[in-house]
């Protein structure tokens, strides 16, 4: 990891590197996108025949394997876990679920401040998406806590159909599905999941929204079906991130998390904030130590990885929320007063990082590339629609529709003038209309 300082011969080099870090972005993805794109076009074509090719070419489907995964297979993979492992999966389901239930927001129905005499009522409907696709990664490592934190939610939303594709499922995977009662489950990956996700095919309906972390070839698929309308997705996937700033926490502690973000991927993004020199140096040598043993958290500490020795904790914490980091670690909650721009955080010397990546509860789908200064992680909220509702007596369209009229004659939109207008000119004859459901 390279130290380095925003004070002294180290400023310059530090504040272009941090102005670099605050611009990154997603993944650059033209590298892929002629392949993608060619893939997307063969299977909404084509259908269940390019499906099939591709995933005997991609996802190592043998000649004679059905794509859908049955009922009985994630059974028998549930069956054959180890207990302790089942008891872990529970455990983490309870807690997500728990979580995105909190999450859920309410429908409502009151009556706004005007006019004074009431009468005009307005509200608010939570309902769920019609379907989803859940994405769930299976290349370096099976990843079972990923259908965790996308079905959860969505089951918690209300989505009456589920869908989840993961490329060569492990048993992990399977015996999750089990858990979960997932019942459509698809053994597919890369972009041609994500196209028969957005387009259908014979035997795959479209879902409205496709969810999860996946490569490059997915997140350009996912991004491709976005711009064409032809599915939403939730967020563009990136490298993980890491960030950790901090003055109190121990070497030990820092470097392992460090580490263990790091693991993810070569490409990942691993950061220690501190004012303390001493801290810094330590940390720099504990988390080298560490990776020894690691490969792929050695290449993403080699070349993303950064120490920085800020001259002031207002300092670092400016520095922090310019990053806006996927995951942000800090030493107390009252730290938490500062934080503007960040995916989860966790907080002080008992809270290491990959506890939120299983068993917390929160969603460890979160935002890569300076997205959480927009937006938080995958949530129940991605899986709903919030309709509003309004509803007016004739008493309340004879205060405020006068004032209406005279917006949109200001906009100089007639005919929304018009239409106000005949509803006032016959409102006292109508009968009034049931209420807001």
């Amino acid at each position: 990891m390279q130290l380095l300082k925003t004070q002294g011969r180290d400023s310059q080099k530090t504040a272009q590197l941090l102005a670099q870090l605050e611009r990154r972005g997603g993944t650059s993805l033209d590298s892929v996108l002629p392949t993608v794109r060619k893939i997307l076009s063969k299977v909404r074509k084509d259908g269940d025949k390019a499906l099939l090719a591709f995933a005997q070419k991609f996802d190592r489907l043998a000649p004679d394997a059905s794509i859908r995964v049955s009922p009985e297979e994630t059974a028998a993979a549930w069956q054959q876990l180890d207990p302790l492992l089942q008891q872990a999966l529970e455990t983490a389901a309870a807690n997500i679920r728990a979580f995105a239930v909190e999450q859920l927001p309410a429908s409502f129905e009151f009556s706004p401040p005007f006019p004074e005499t009431g009468g005009l009522t307005t509200g608010q409907l939570v309902r769920p998406l019609a379907s989803v696709g859940c994405y769930v990664p299976g290349g370096r490592h099976p990843l079972p806590s990923t259908m965790l934190m996308t079905v959860i939610p969505a089951q918690v939303a209300g989505v009456p159909r589920i869908a989840v594709t993961s490329p060569n499922p492990a048993p992990e995977t399977l015996a999750t599905a089990h858990l979960l009662g997932v019942t459509e489950f698809y053994r597919l990956g890369g972009a041609h999941a994500v196209a028969a996700l957005a387009y259908g095919t014979q035997s795959i309906p479209r879902v409205a929204k496709i969810v999860g972390p996946g490569n490059l070839f997915v997140t350009a698929a996912k991004r491709t079906v976005s711009n064409e309308q032809a599915a939403a997705i939730d967020m563009l996937a990136g490298p993980t991130e890491i960030v950790i700033t901090s003055d109190l926490l121990t070497p030990a502690r820092i470097a392992s998390d460090l580490v263990a973000q790091a693991e993810h991927d070569p490409e990942a993004l691993a950061i220690f904030i501190t004012t303390n020199a001493e801290l810094a140096k330590a940390v720099q040598k504990e988390t080298k130590q560490r990776a020894k043993s690691n490969s792929v958290a050695q290449q993403a500490l080699a070349a993303n990885g950064y120490i920085f020795l800020a001259a002031s904790p207002e300092e670092a914490q400016q520095i922090t929320n310019r990053l806006a980091p996927e995951h942000l670690t800090v030493d107390a909650p009252e730290d938490l007063a500062w934080v503007q721009n960040a995916g989860s955080v966790f907080i002080g010397e008992h809270s290491p990082q990959p506890m939120g990546d299983y068993i917390s509860g929160p969603n460890h789908t979160l935002p890569t590339g300076g997205l959480a200064t927009v937006r938080g992680g995958l949530s129940v909220n991605d899986f709903l629609k919030l309709i509003t509702v309004q509803q007016y007596s004739p008493e309340a369209l004879a205060v405020l529709g006068p004032q209406a009229i005279r917006l949109a004659h200001a906009e100089g939109l007639t005919g929304h003038a018009a239409a106000i207008q005949t509803r006032l000119k016959s409102s006292a004859a109508s009968p009034a209309q049931g209420e807001v459901q």
